[in-house]
């Protein structure tokens, strides 16, 4: 009999949004989980749903509750609590539940830019210079121009726009100013690497498998950084979204390809992702590839670049899905 799978996600708590994009962004969860039970269904799984809602403290008699043998996990955090992605999954581990993807010292871990990209330095990765700053900081700079401005512990490009790049000392601190207050005190500033971008999915057993390889094209008017806004992901009216696309399989040469292969297998197992993840790389203008960002339990959705790149290796939806699911019934949780 297949085993009996709980899919636990986070369902948006907010009466309404400031934006269309930021609507769609939080519902997109709740649609995304909806798809992986048609996927399980289709696979005749038993499987039920299990939104999670705040307080954090309630979850543990939640979860304990389940009848299920192995968590599917969809959960990302409640909304303006990003650090809550990994107390989840730590809260698995604890009650000894099987659950997909990345324990949650994986997930924080990642969820740290500056912590992440010391770690990668420290293996001799290439990524692009980044510093740690504030409003009060700015003065501090050691990087060179452009430079893009990011949240210190955000991901699905919240706080990503067209005016994240700044060229010069004025515009960086009109932005470190502005994330600063959004998104609570420190910020990332990172070296602007405008080459050719690209993603990979690794899938992880006990042997990491990667995915073909996806290169986001642009076609952006002149001036507009090259960059994915949450525009790109979320708003279909922006210029963003109707100017940025993903070619999979990637046209590139073969060392190429396996120079990112090997890298992203190897960030697989550094940060000790297990199930599924993804890294995303650009070329500089020496051609060398800088890894940007470590991102384990990426979107899975069906529109998504993994499922995308599971389609490119031959997998349908379902099969994608159930993949994950098996790589988690063979891990033991301690």
């Amino acid at each position: 009999m297949p085993p009996r799978v709980a899919i636990i996600y986070n369902q948006p708590t907010r009466l309404s949004y400031a934006t269309s994009a930021e609507e769609k962004s939080a519902q997109a969860i709740a649609e995304s989980a909806e798809a992986v039970r048609r996927a399980f269904l289709e696979l005749s799984y038993p499987v039920e749903m299990v939104p999670l809602l705040p307080p954090l403290e309630q979850v543990p008699d939640r979860l304990s509750s389940l009848q299920a043998d192995v968590v599917f996990n969809l959960f990302e955090g409640f909304e303006d609590w990003p650090e809550t992605e990994a107390a989840v999954a730590d809260i698995m581990t604890e009650l000894g539940l099987r659950y997909t993807g990345c324990s949650g010292a994986t997930l924080s871990l990642a969820l740290d830019k500056a912590r992440s990209k010391t770690l990668m330095e420290s293996v001799e990765i290439d990524t692009p210079k980044c510093q740690v700053l504030s409003p009060q900081t700015l003065s501090k700079l050691r990087l060179a121009y452009p430079c893009i401005v990011k949240p210190y512990a955000q991901d699905a490009s919240l706080g990503i726009s067209e005016d994240s790049v700044v060229y010069n000392y004025a515009a960086l601190g009109g932005k470190v100013r502005e994330i600063s207050k959004l998104f609570g005190g420190r910020v990332v500033v990172e070296e602007y690497v405008d080459g050719r971008e690209f993603n990979i999915t690794v899938l992880g057993g006990s042997e990491p498998t990667p995915l073909p390889i996806s290169e986001i094209n642009y076609s952006l008017p002149p001036g507009v950084p090259r960059i994915l806004t949450f525009a790109a992901k979320w708003d279909p009216n922006s210029l963003y979204f109707k100017g940025t696309s993903a070619v999979c399989p990637a046209d590139i040469d073969p060392a190429l390809r396996a120079h990112i292969e090997d890298t992203a297998v190897r960030l697989f197992r550094l940060f000790d992702c297990t199930g599924y993840a993804r890294v995303d790389f650009r070329l500089d203008n020496e051609g060398h590839l800088k890894a940007l960002e470590m991102n384990p339990n990426p979107d899975i959705s069906p529109n998504s670049g993994a499922a995308l790149q599971a389609s490119a290796a031959g997998l349908s939806y379902a099969r994608f899905i159930e993949n994950i699911l098996l790589m988690a019934m063979e891990t033991v949780t301690n």
